[in-house]
């Protein structure tokens, strides 16, 4: 296909910055990244806060699951919005909006104060899915599972960078003598505020809605006038990928949020040391996501829609057997090692998963990758509530098993459905319209 710089790209250049297309898959990953990097940059600094604000495991336990709840109901209001006033606006007031609770966390003086802020900062999740449908728009139905996955999993290394960066600003700044160790959390916390205000304005400038233009400047289309929420909402499909997202998404951000203090307390690691060891869950998002976005295109064009569906089912299975293996380690050297291996099971069904999202309805790609996403955080709050509970050996046995059961769930429903005519299916459809193309 030729270059047309009013229609999505059927291929993803990384290294390119041609066409509108191009710039906001750049500027839309890169907008994520920082977004994760602030999302979860009081994670490392967990034990600075406890012995500041005089917190108890149970109230570290309730700011986790605070910092993904809010995300909730963002993911599903954001969603409907970008359906109606597109990505750009809505992502550059985003960013703008969240910037306030990141850089005023530092003014938490009280548990109550600091749930309140986490609260605040966890309706940056929401920009997944901003950053999913953005990209989905700009990229040909043969290319939207790479590209998204690409586009997610690079951003999510944001989550990888602030275990590393975080404990190290804070180190910085008391180097330098400006702040003392006990509140130099509270300080630290003011640069990725700021990386969000700087993302906005570059993101207003520099971005479109879609490669023929802005919503504001195109015909009004259907989905802004329907309820694409409820459309999304009435397709079986999408709970299971609802379900399925709370099983691999759900996980990694509880893994981001406990990791450190995990490798900190129960392997007796220094505050840098088990930021390092957890950034190695994070940083695996650099190739894992992309490579389940591209091998699930690759089985969809072979396999079509249910194809996808079984290798989804497959990565929940070997995801939930890691973790279990993980939480029995009982060394430091093999948890690392099973922490990579379900890592890399656990992004790469990220990816498989938001592969499949842009098929389900193309007239509620928002909507639909809303409700998905959420899910996602449905599941780490309900995870959260089993860290709070338990020891985390046990609870990350537990998890293994819930997730193995989740897998056995969807690869089930993949058998089920195998006997329908794929031709029922909307994801089907344009898979195959697409591969003829």
């Amino acid at each position: 296909m030729a270059f047309n710089a009013n229609q999505p790209l059927d291929k993803l250049n990384i290294f390119s910055l041609k066409g509108v297309q191009m710039k906001t898959f750049h500027l839309t990953w890169l907008t994520f990244f920082f977004c994760f990097f602030a999302w979860f940059g009081i994670a490392p600094l967990m034990p600075l806060v406890s012995d500041s604000l005089h917190l108890t495991k149970a109230q570290k336990g309730n700011a986790a699951i605070a910092a993904v709840s809010a995300t909730i109901i963002a993911r599903l209001v954001i969603g409907r919005l970008t359906d109606k006033y597109g990505p750009r606006k809505v992502y550059t007031w985003l960013l703008v909006c969240c910037a306030i609770p990141v850089m005023c966390i530092g003014l938490a003086n009280s548990y109550t104060s600091f749930l309140l802020f986490r609260l605040g900062i966890g309706v940056i999740g929401a920009s997944f899915v901003l950053t999913q449908f953005h990209t989905a728009v700009m990229f040909a139905p043969t290319i939207k599972g790479t590209a998204n996955a690409v586009a997610g999993g690079w951003g999510n290394t944001g989550g990888g960078a602030t275990q590393v960066a975080m404990p190290l600003i804070a180190a910085a700044l008391v180097g330098v003598g400006w702040v003392s160790k006990a509140d130099s959390w509270r300080y630290a916390m003011i640069l990725p505020g700021l990386l969000l205000l700087i993302m906005a304005r570059l993101y207003w400038k520099y971005t479109k809605d879609t490669p023929a233009g802005n919503f504001d400047q195109l015909p009004s289309a259907s989905s802004k006038k329907e309820n694409t929420l409820l459309i999304a909402a009435k397709d079986y499909r999408t709970w299971v990928l609802t379900v399925a997202y709370a099983a691999c998404f759900g996980v990694e951000i509880t893994v981001d949020n406990f990791a450190a203090t995990y490798f900190h307390d129960d392997y007796k690691a220094t505050l840098i040391f088990a930021g390092l060891l957890a950034s190695i869950f994070g940083w695996i998002n650099i190739f894992a996501r992309a490579l389940g976005g591209i091998i699930s295109d690759k089985v969809g064009k072979r396999y079509g829609f249910n194809g996808k569906v079984g290798l989804l089912a497959i990565l929940l299975l070997l995801e939930g057997a890691g973790i279990m293996l993980f939480a029995n380690a009982g060394h430091l050297l093999f948890a690392i090692s099973m922490m990579f291996f379900f890592g890399l099971c656990l992004k790469m069904a990220n990816g498989a998963t938001y592969s499949i999202v842009p098929f389900i309805n193309p007239k509620a790609v928002g909507s639909v990758a809303g409700i998905v996403g959420a899910g996602g955080n449905v599941g780490a709050m309900l995870i959260g509530f089993l860290f709070k509970s338990m020891s985390y050996e046990a609870a990350f046995l537990y998890l293994g098993m819930g997730v193995f059961a989740v897998g056995v769930v969807v690869l089930t429903v993949r058998i089920v459905s195998r006997r329908a005519a794929e031709s029922k299916f909307v994801g089907s459809e344009e898979i195959t319209r697409a591969v003829a193309a």
